[in-house]
């Protein structure tokens, strides 16, 4: 593994992280130029090397003292044509809060360089801003794998030039949907080769996963039905994933349903009832989700909608907020377990029949990780959404009961939904699936949100 370049670069780097500023969540940016050779990876792991040049932007609490230890490394996404911190946006709330130290890395061609995406739109770096990016040069995802670990590596050998004075104790790597792919792939190919990452969390990712010779995802000329990969059986350190309905059933991507495998000494797989791949949150709630916006403001973006993207859909969209405080919760588990050696509790997979979820007559999916806004619930959420326009698979749908449906669950009223969904809640902290330091909002949200 070689040792890169490190060249800092004054400025606001070009990252989308909210409406707030780093500054209102109490920390620090700073943009790094990383460069050297990278190899690549091929079934006979004899690749070739070319040289790159590309950025990092790393984030630290501007109190010293309140870093935790754990910095966490984002392989960002770039299914939307644009580098998409996706882990930060849906977890700040507790990156922050605890502390963490975290490194957004631009490890695909397709951020710097433009290409094939999702969306179709070229977002990338030189796109945007040809004046500041110009010099950064991707050669490929074949070799965004060793670029991922020559970034870690540096973090981890060589924290002062990236971190000040700041000193790590673990680096995890993070990646949600097709960054998440990638991570599938490193773990089972290149992790047991070059040891640099203490933990991995796998966030949304699908069946399959991501090919070694830079290949694109999206690449329609491909033949063939893609395999399902699952996590190899001697994983060399833990590996937590989390699984919306989406991503468990077959549709946009293969399902992971075809990847299943029983959790084991490095591994936990939470399923969760209720989720879609992307929500409300996604695309409103996190812009503005600093810590401290009023519950007026939360309680509006939450809101169910039809609109998406500038497309008026025939459904609401998924507009429980339980995805963002389970994925909280995970990133808290894989932290102690990394640290402690204290594994993350285990969780029932969704209740499958023939490749399909299994629902309770009010619609909601059975089995899996448990919260209240489907144990106690006012709407039926679900991953399931429209197959056109694609993005809108992605979001899954929602709908609230009517008034004879809310009336039959809780003859009591509001009085009645909350003494349950309090319950409900502190039975899944209890479990370990939500966070107490999260509980007083998601009361404060569930009084607000029941339907008048």
């Amino acid at each position: 593994m070689n040792n890169p370049a490190v060249s800092h670069m004054p400025g606001t780097p070009n990252l989308l992280l909210g409406a707030y500023t780093v500054a209102d969540v109490g920390y620090t940016a700073q943009e790094f130029f990383v460069s050297g050779t990278a190899t690549s990876y091929g079934p006979d792991r004899d690749g070739a090397s070319a040289d790159y040049a590309t950025r990092i932007v790393v984030m630290t609490p501007t109190d010293p003292a309140r870093f935790n230890g754990t910095v966490l490394v984002e392989w960002l996404n770039v299914s939307g044509g644009i580098d998409a911190p996706a882990v930060w946006f849906m977890a700040h709330r507790e990156i922050v809060r605890a502390g963490y130290g975290y490194v957004a890395v631009s490890a695909q061609r397709v951020g710097i360089e433009g290409g094939v995406s999702l969306a179709g739109m070229d977002m990338s770096l030189k796109t945007q801003d040809a004046a500041r990016y110009g010099t950064l040069d991707h050669p490929g995802d074949a070799y965004a794998y060793d670029i991922y670990s020559q970034v870690g590596q540096l973090i981890r050998d060589r924290p002062g030039e990236v971190l000040g004075s700041l000193r790590p104790e673990d680096v995890v790597a993070v990646g949600e949907s097709q960054s998440a792919l990638f991570l599938t792939t490193y773990v089972n190919a290149v992790d047991p080769l070059v040891k640099v990452y203490d933990g991995f969390l796998v966030v949304s990712r699908f069946g399959e996963a991501a090919p070694l010779d830079g290949a694109s995802m999206f690449d329609e000329s491909a033949t063939g039905e893609p395999e399902a990969v699952p996590f190899v059986e001697e994983l060399r350190v833990p590996v937590m994933t989390v699984i919306t309905e989406t991503d468990l059933v077959d549709g946009v991507r293969v399902g992971y349903h075809r990847a299943r495998q029983p959790d084991a000494d490095r591994l936990r797989t939470w399923e969760v009832a209720g989720t879609a791949h992307a929500d409300n949150y996604t695309i409103k709630v996190g812009f503005i989700d600093s810590g401290s916006a009023q519950l007026a403001d939360l309680v509006a973006a939450y809101e169910p909608t039809t609109a998406l993207m500038g497309q008026e859909l025939s459904h609401c969209i998924n507009f429980a907020p339980q995805h963002h405080y389970v994925l909280q919760a995970a990133l808290a588990q894989l932290n102690c377990w990394t640290r402690t050696g204290e594994r993350p509790p285990t969780a029932t997979r969704i209740d499958m029949t023939d490749a399909q979820l299994v629902r309770d007559a009010n619609g909601i999916a059975t089995g899996g990780v448990r919260t209240p806004w489907v144990d106690v619930p006012i709407a039926r959420t679900s991953g399931a959404g429209s197959t056109e326009p694609l993005m809108a698979m992605l979001f899954g749908s929602g709908e609230v009961f009517d008034a004879d449906t809310l009336g039959r669950l809780y003859p009591g009223g509001a009085a009645e939904y909350l003494d349950r969904f309090t319950q409900s809640l502190d039975a899944a902290i209890d479990a370990g699936f939500l966070l107490a330091a999260d509980r007083q909002e998601i009361l404060d949200l569930a009084a607000a949100t029941f339907p008048v």
